[in-house]
C-alpha cells in the first residue's frame, strides 16, 4: 500500500509504531499532490515547505512522547478558511493575492493537535455553487471521471480526499457543501450542528448558515478530525459551550432499538435518479439487519426549503460580502474616476457571476418594500423546517435520505442554468436552515460506476449517533472502490 493511500487511523498507527515518520508520509502526498493536481485542481495554494517543517516537528514531538490526535497527519483545508501563512483567496479574483493576519481557530486547533497543513483547496468563490465550476482559478474535476464535477462549494477538498492528495480535509457547509462533493466523490462529509465547531476565521458567506465540517476516508476518520476541531470559542458569539465527546470510542456497539427515520417527501421528489434510490433503499435494509428499525416521518415543510435557503443566504451573502469594496483589502481597481466608480469596477471585476447574482439577489430581497414580503417570510418557514425536525426526532434517533438527486453530472451542464444547480441541494438545505447534524457516507454506485451517498440527519448535538450509525454501515456495506488514476 502505498503511503499517500493510508487513512488517518491508518497513519496514525504507522507513526506511532514508528513505521513510517511524518516527513515521510507528508513527502509521499506531497509527491502525490504534484503528479496528479494538474488533472484535478484540488488545490489553489500548496505549501511544501511550511508542511515539512511541520512535519519534522511532528517527528519531534512523536520521538519525545507527545503524540496528539492528529500528529504528522497531512490534512488540507478550503480556501475560505484563514491562514497566516498561505494566501486565503475563497476561489475569488477579489482576494487572489490576500494573506490574513491571523490564523482561523480550527487551524489553531489543528496545528495545536500536531496536524500537518498541506495547503488551500479550491472552492466555488465565496462557497457560492453547487459543481465547483464557480472558482476564479478554474473548476475542480472528479476523481472518478475527470469530465464530471466533484460537487461544490467544497469540491476541491472532496477531491483531495478521494484522489489520496490528503488524508483528510476541512471544508464548509452553507446548504450541503460538505455532504453533496463528499457523495459525489465517494468520501464521508460531516456538518457538524451550528455551534459545535467555531467559526472564526471563516469568511462568511451565510453567517446563520455556515458550519465548518471534516471530508475525510473513513467515518472513524471524521470522528477523530470532529473532535479534534470541536468545542466553545470565546472569539466566536455563536459557538456553543457544549461538552465534546470522544466521538472514536463511541463508534461501536450494535445498533438495536435504534429507530431510522425516512421522511416520505425525500423519497418523492421528482428528479431523484433510479441508481440514487436503489442505493439508499438498499443501505437502509443494511442498517435494518444491523438491527435498526425503519419508521416513516414526514417533513411537510422541506418542500419550501430550498426557496427559503435562497431567499435567507443571498440576502446574508449580500451583507457579508458588502466588505470587498477596493478600500480595505483585496482587489482595488484604479484610475477610476470618483469612489463610485471604483466601487463598482473593484465589484464588477473582482466578483464572479454567481456572486454577483447572489448579491444582487439578496440586495433585493433586503430593500424598503421587499423585506417582511420575501426575507420576513423566509425565516417564518425556516422555523417551520426546524419544528418539523423537532417533532421527527420524538419519533427516530436518526433519519436517512439521498444526498443529492443525481450522481455527478457532466462539467458545463448546468452553467448555464443556476435553478437546476440550486435543486441538486433540495436534499441538503433543511439540515443547515434547522442546523441539525448531517453526514454523508458512500453506500453504492449509480449507472456509470458514479458513487452515491447516504445522507443521515441527527438532532442537535448528536453528531455521536450519527457517527456511530455511519461507521456500523460502513463496516457492514463494506464498500470499498477508488477512483482509478494511475
Amino acid at each position: 500500500m502505498q503511503l499517500y493511500s493510508l487513512t488517518l487511523s491508518q497513519a496514525r498507527s504507522m507513526l506511532q509504531e514508528g513505521r513510517v515518520s511524518a516527513v515521510e508520509l507528508t513527502r509521499a502526498v506531497l509527491e502525490r499532490i504534484d503528479s496528479l493536481d494538474s488533472r484535478i485542481n484540488a488545490y489553489i495554494t500548496v505549501d511544501p515547505e511550511g508542511a515539512l517543517e511541520a512535519a519534522r516537528r511532528a517527528d519531534s514531538a512523536i520521538a519525545a512522547g507527545n503524540r496528539q490526535a492528529l500528529t504528522g497527519i497531512p490534512v488540507a483545508v478550503k480556501d475560505l478558511i484563514c491562514t497566516r501563512r498561505m494566501p486565503t483567496t475563497c476561489g475569488s479574483r477579489i482576494l487572489k493575492n490576500f494573506r490574513p493576519p491571523y490564523d482561523a481557530t480550527v487551524i489553531c486547533r489543528l496545528e495545536e493537535q500536531g496536524a500537518v497543513v498541506l495547503g488551500k483547496l479550491n472552492m466555488d468563490e465565496f462557497a457560492m455553487g453547487s459543481t465547483n465550476e464557480h472558482s476564479a482559478f478554474g473548476p475542480t474535476r472528479n476523481p472518478w471521471d475527470l469530465e464530471r464535477i466533484p460537487g461544490g462549494s467544497s469540491g476541491g477538498a472532496a477531491a483531495a480526499v478521494a484522489a489520496d492528495m490528503c488524508l483528510a480535509a476541512l471544508g464548509s457547509d452553507t446548504g450541503g457543501s460538505v455532504r453533496q462533493p463528499a457523495s459525489h466523490c465517494g468520501v464521508v462529509g460531516l456538518k457538524p450542528t451550528y455551534g459545535r465547531v467555531s467559526r472564526f476565521g471563516l469568511v462568511a458567506f451565510a453567517s446563520s448558515l455556515d458550519q465548518i465540517g471534516p471530508l475525510c476516508k473513513t467515518v472513524a476518520d471524521a470522528a477523530v478530525v470532529l473532535e479534534a476541531i470541536s468545542g466553545h470559542d470565546p472569539a466566536d458569539s455563536t459557538s456553543v459551550p457544549e461538552p465534546v465527546p470522544d466521538y472514536a470510542s463511541l463508534l461501536e456497539g450494535d445498533l438495536k432499538g435504534l429507530r431510522i427515520g425516512l421522511p416520505k417527501e425525500y423519497f418523492r421528489v421528482e428528479g431523484l435518479d433510479a441508481g440514487v434510490r436503489q442505493a439508499v433503499e438498499k443501505a437502509v435494509r443494511v442498517l435494518v439487519d444491523l438491527g435498526a428499525g425503519v419508521v416513516d416521518i414526514s417533513l411537510p415543510h422541506s418542500r419550501h426549503a430550498v426557496a427559503a435557503y435562497y431567499v435567507i443566504a443571498p440576502c446574508e451573502a449580500s451583507s457579508n460580502l458588502a466588505r470587498y469594496d477596493g478600500v480595505k483589502y483585496g482587489l482595488r481597481e484604479k484610475e477610476q474616476d470618483g469612489l463610485v466608480a471604483m466601487y463598482n469596477a473593484t465589484r464588477s471585476r473582482g466578483f464572479g457571476a454567481e456572486v454577483q447574482r447572489r448579491i444582487i439577489l439578496g440586495t433585493f430581497a433586503l430593500s424598503a418594500g421587499y423585506y417582511d414580503a420575501y426575507y420576513g417570510k423566509a425565516s417564518q418557514v425556516r422555523t417551520l423546517i426546524v419544528d418539523d425536525f423537532k417533532q421527527a426526532f420524538e419519533k427516530c434517533d436518526v433519519i436517512a435520505a439521498p444526498v443529492a438527486p443525481t450522481p455527478a453530472y457532466r462539467l458545463g451542464e448546468t452553467i448555464d442554468d443556476p435553478l437546476a444547480m440550486y435543486l441538486s441541494d433540495v436534499f441538503t438545505l433543511a439540515a443547515n436552515l434547522a442546523g441539525i447534524p448531517a453526514l454523508s457516507v458512500p453506500c453504492g454506485m449509480a449507472d456509470g460506476g458514479l458513487p452515491v451517498g447516504l445522507q443521515l440527519m441527527g438532532a442537535h448535538f448528536d453528531e455521536a449517533t450519527l457517527l456511530k450509525v455511519g461507521h456500523r454501515f460502513e463496516q457492514a456495506a463494506g464498500i470499498d472502490a477508488k477512483p482509478q488514476l494511475d
